[in-house]
């Protein structure tokens, strides 16, 4: 009987083995391991070419602590704020633009699905206009709003619409044609059937475009503040830069790693609301 048990068992794996590690400390692992790798190799490459052309994480904590990181929402008056009202300054002007080109967006995209004839029309404006990059319309938006916040907004309204339009459409022109033709033989009205086929079939390609469109507003924001803005991440990172000293290396690198971050955070809120929406029209 032990040697048909120990012939039954992988060679070279005990259960006690297998029960070393926790559920939870098995989760965390990769991102412990891959995180600290990360870190390590940065460390290494800034002894290698010089804190002064590349901080490690080392020092970038110890020139930024005091305040930007123990102190995220000090105000000095003027443009002298800590990161965490920076990013909150950015994040207003992405929650407007990001709104409009949401609410335009989707409209446009359904008119584009719903119509063949405007679809095929418009679609060789769309897809020359969206080729466009969005620091190419900032120019103009000076010129016509005269307000560099104003032209903020607008770079990232113009830049976050395109995904909206085009998996909205999609979105539409992919809804079943069993579905068309139930809709038909129930004679469903045009409202009933954009209400109760055409939103529900389309909330999953909206929200594919809404979230790759969130990422492109917080990328424009971010250029469009390093060229002309009152405040703002990006505003702050060329600030930093322009201003040299010992620190600006260190603080430029901890605004990237806040712009990551919040980024990150964005990209997760509207999947989360996009799965939330989904399972509400199912």
């Amino acid at each position: 009987m032990t040697l048909t048990a120990s012939a039954d068992r992988p060679p070279g794996r005990s259960p006690s083995r297998r029960r070393r590690l926790s559920p939870g400390l098995k989760t965390f692992l990769p991102y412990l391991v891959c995180i600290g790798g990360f870190l390590l190799v940065w460390q290494l490459l800034s002894l290698l070419l010089g804190t002064g052309r590349l901080p490690g994480p080392i020092n970038v904590v110890a020139d930024t602590w005091d305040p930007y990181i123990s102190q995220p929402f000090f105000d000095d008056g003027g443009t002298s704020k800590g990161l965490g009202l920076q990013i909150l300054i950015s994040l207003q002007r992405v929650a407007a633009g990001y709104g409009l080109a949401a609410v335009v967006g989707i409209a446009i995209g359904g008119l584009l699905g719903l119509s063949r004839f405007v679809g095929k029309g418009l679609d060789p404006v769309i897809q020359v206009l969206r080729t466009v990059p969005p620091l190419a319309w900032f120019p103009i938006s000076l010129m016509v709003f005269q307000d560099a916040n104003t032209s903020a907004i607008f770079v990232i309204f113009i830049t976050a619409i395109w995904p909206i339009i085009i998996n909205t459409a999609v979105g539409i022109r992919e809804i079943p044609t069993d579905y068309t033709n139930v809709a038909r033989v129930l004679r469903l009205r045009r409202a009933d059937y954009i209400r109760e086929v055409v939103i529900p079939a389309t909330v999953p390609y909206v929200f594919t475009g809404l979230r790759i469109s969130v990422g492109l507003a917080w990328l424009a924001i971010v250029a469009a503040e390093m060229l002309k803005a009152d405040g703002g991440i990006g505003y702050f990172i060329w600030d930093a830069y322009n201003a040299g000293g010992d620190t600006s290396s260190s603080q430029i690198i901890l605004a990237i790693l806040y712009v990551g971050l919040v980024g990150l955070a964005l990209d997760r809120l509207v999947a989360w609301v996009g799965r939330r929406v989904s399972r509400g029209g199912r």
